[in-house]
Order: C-alpha cells, then sequence, then structure tokens
C-alpha cells in the first residue's frame, strides 16, 4: 500500500494532466471497496451520503466533525487510493477552526479536503468575502507543509444566489489565498464552467449528478475541467434502486430486482480478508 505522501503526490499529479479525471464519492468503507475495484483513480468522501446513511440530512449542523472523520477514516483505511474528503464549512465560523479541521483531515490519513463558504444559516447563507477569504487562507497555511492538497467551494450558486461574477471573484480570492483546487457547486450550464475555467489558473472541480444538464468527461475536459465528482449522487441512485426494489415488492409480489443485483460472491472477495473471529 502506498504511504500518505505517495498518495498525496499522486493526487496532486492526476490534476495535472490533459483532461479531466474523475472522482467517485463512496459513503462507507464497502462503497470505498467496490469503486475502488473499477480503475477509479481518487476518492471522496461525501457528506451526503453519509448522512443519507445514518438516517440524516445534509448539514452541518446535522453532523459534527467527529463523525465525518470517522466516516473518512473508515473510507481511508479501506483503500489503496488517495481519498480527499467533504469537510463541509471546516466546522466553524473561526479561520482558526478550519485550520484545526486541515490538520485533523491530514492526520487520519486523507491526501485532500474542500472547505466552503456556505455558513449553514439559512437567512445568512454565505460568508462574507472578506471572512470566506481567511477562513481559507487560515486552511490554506494548515496544509501548506502537510501531504494535503486545499479545495476551496463557492457556494453561491446552491444557496439562490446565482451571482457568476461573483462567485469567479470568491474563487480567485480563495486562489490567492493560497487553494489548490477550486470548486462552485451548482454552475448552471457549460458556459458558466467555460467562464470559471478561465478566469483561474488552479484546477477547477466539478460536481455532476447534482442538477441538469449533465455533461460528458470529454465534454467538460474541452470545457477546462481538471476534476469531477459525484457527490452524494451515487448514494441516492443506490437509494432509487433500493426504493424501486421494494416497491416491486409492495406493488407487484414479484422479486425480478434481483436480476440486477450485484452477486454476493463477487461483493465478498471485494470486501476485507480478514476472517472473522468464532466467539
Amino acid at each position: 500500500m502506498p504511504d500518505q505522501t505517495e498518495k498525496y503526490k499522486q493526487f496532486k499529479a492526476l490534476h495535472q494532466g490533459e483532461s479531466a479525471f474523475v472522482m467517485p464519492n463512496p459513503w462507507d468503507a464497502g462503497t470505498a471497496r467496490i469503486l475502488s475495484s473499477m480503475g477509479f483513480a481518487a476518492l471522496a468522501t461525501t457528506s451526503a451520503g453519509y448522512a443519507f446513511s445514518a438516517g440524516r440530512r445534509d448539514s452541518s449542523a446535522a453532523l459534527s466533525r467527529q463523525e465525518l472523520l470517522a466516516n473518512a477514516g473508515e473510507i481511508v483505511a479501506a483503500t489503496d487510493l488517495p481519498v480527499s474528503a467533504d469537510l463541509e464549512d471546516g466546522f466553524g465560523a473561526a479561520p482558526e477552526t478550519c485550520a484545526d479541521t486541515i490538520r485533523m483531515a491530514c492526520d487520519i490519513g486523507l491526501v485532500g479536503g474542500s472547505i466552503e463558504d456556505a455558513t449553514g444559516d439559512p437567512d445568512n447563507p454565505i460568508y462574507e468575502m472578506d471572512a470566506a477569504v481567511d477562513r481559507v487562507r487560515a486552511a490554506a497555511e494548515a496544509a501548506r507543509d502537510l501531504p494535503f492538497l486545499l479545495t476551496a467551494r463557492a457556494e453561491n450558486h446552491l444557496w439562490g444566489r446565482p451571482d457568476l461574477d461573483g462567485t469567479i471573484r470568491r474563487l480567485v480570492a480563495f486562489a490567492e489565498a493560497g487553494a489548490d483546487v477550486l470548486y462552485a457547486p451548482g454552475l448552471p450550464d457549460i458556459d458558466a464552467i467555460k467562464a470559471v475555467c478561465q478566469a483561474v489558473d488552479n484546477p477547477v472541480n466539478v460536481v455532476m449528478g447534482l442538477q441538469a444538464p449533465a455533461y460528458s468527461v470529454q465534454e467538460l475536459s474541452e470545457a477546462g475541467v481538471r476534476r469531477i465528482s459525484v457527490g452524494g449522487s451515487f448514494a441516492r441512485a443506490a437509494l432509487g434502486a433500493l426504493r424501486r426494489a421494494a416497491d416491486e415488492v409492495l406493488t407487484t409480489g414479484t422479486f425480478t430486482y434481483a436480476t440486477d443485483a450485484m452477486p454476493g460472491e463477487a461483493i465478498a472477495r471485494l470486501m476485507s480478508p480478514e476472517k472473522p473471529t468464532r466467539r
């Protein structure tokens, strides 16, 4: 298994390719093992996917730093691939809290993570520019001497503020504050994505599966994107399959859903090789 420094180097190099790479989002150790077996080069955690598995909404108020890092640690332990984490808003307003979160994330083996400028307060959903930049700067300073790639997220488009120029100004400022990768989830179309990529020198992450329209890896690469994640959409797809299977049983009394299910033997081969201890 490569050590953390080797994983960091691998992860950083992926962002320097001529086309975009896809970084899917497992929500637990089992899904991490499955995705690792399929040829992806890196993984990322998803706060949404983890929240759904725990029967909660995806929000910083509902999910603690301790439990999200514990979940991320289980994913890191389940794969040889580099893992980046959704670190919400850094789990606190203070820049020092964001810095602590970065150090704690690195301590469990993560080689990347994102800090967003959303506050979690519906009445005041986005941090003011100066505060947002200070938070990114503190996170970047914490990551500077660590094997850790910092992603800064501008959340305007997820919170009813479709201000592309304002989003770009934030991303530029985040880059100047030391962020390695830039990310504005919820951009409305390929033209907006191109505008972001053309306005910054840093690699840009785009999420697919969040909302329509859906663009291909080739289309996003041609727009200038260097990294594509899927957020909680794989988790939602799995929950959709569960609901369709249950609906079939309830409404028709049949079990044809099992035809598309992953065979138990195949799953067993991908899970932990440790033999259970008999009690």
